[in-house]
């Protein structure tokens, strides 16, 4: 079964009842010698097989706003929602089912472990699952891979690969729990002009063609632009006009 089949045809922006994402009043505050305030008054609406891209320069909150949505840090006040769950209600093992469950992540680094090939960096986030999955793991990997034209890499190592072939086999593993929404944190930022184009057009290819939503954050307005939606956030806020 593809994302396509299990998810809703894209909705209607108007149409509130279908929004895969809500933040409300969200914000992000660091304690420490002083105050440092990441996010403040984040309210944002993602809905279900939309594109959006979260466009601003470095230090402006972008990838504080992007962990979490993805549940990997926890907002000092305000509220997330997804699928109708209010983040606030789940913890520990709960949150982290949750999260293995719905969401996938690209990092501008990769994050590839060093020592395992392509095949098992892909498989590496369900091994602890492995025997409670209706799937064969080790297939669905390979079928990745090969639908992102690394068939004949799965015994590299990441050393071995170039950069854009590492950013697919990351793609790959941010797809193996089938997400219904993909966050990708600077996806090019670590690539060249050519390479990054490649990872953006599979990625909107992702968004169209197996309907998975998908929020991107750059700094970079190309690659912005080729989202359905552009917000603006800069020094933890979001720009007027932006939502």
């Amino acid at each position: 079964m593809t994302l396509a089949d299990r998810l809703p045809e894209r909705p209607n922006m108007g149409d509130q009842s279908r929004w895969l994402v809500q933040t409300q009043a969200l914000t992000k505050t660091y304690e420490g010698g002083a105050q440092v305030h990441a996010l403040e008054d984040i309210s944002l609406m993602v809905a279900e097989g939309e594109f959006l891209a979260i466009l601003g320069p470095s230090g402006s909150g972008k990838s504080t706003l992007l962990n979490l949505i993805g549940t990997l840090d926890q907002p000092t006040s305000g509220q997330i929602v997804i699928r109708g769950v209010d983040l606030s209600t789940l913890h520990g093992d709960a949150l982290a089912d949750f999260r293995r469950k719905m969401i996938g992540f690209v990092f501008q680094l990769f994050n590839l472990v060093p020592t395992l090939n392509a095949l098992e960096n892909v498989t590496l986030p369900l091994l602890p699952y492995r025997h409670a999955l209706r799937f064969n793991l080790e297939r669905r990997a390979r079928e990745l891979l090969t639908s992102m034209g690394l068939g004949e890499r799965l015994d590299h190592l990441p050393g071995q690969l170039a950069g854009g072939e590492q950013q697919r086999v990351a793609i790959a593993r941010s797809l193996i729990n089938s997400p219904h929404l993909l966050l990708a944190d600077e996806p090019t930022g670590n690539l060249d002009m050519k390479t990054g184009q490649e990872i953006v057009e599979l990625l909107r290819d992702l968004n169209r063609k197996e309907g998975l939503t998908l929020i991107v954050v750059t700094h970079d307005s190309a690659i912005a632009s080729q989202a359905d939606r552009i917000v603006r956030l800069r020094d933890g806020q979001l720009q007027e006009g932006a939502n």
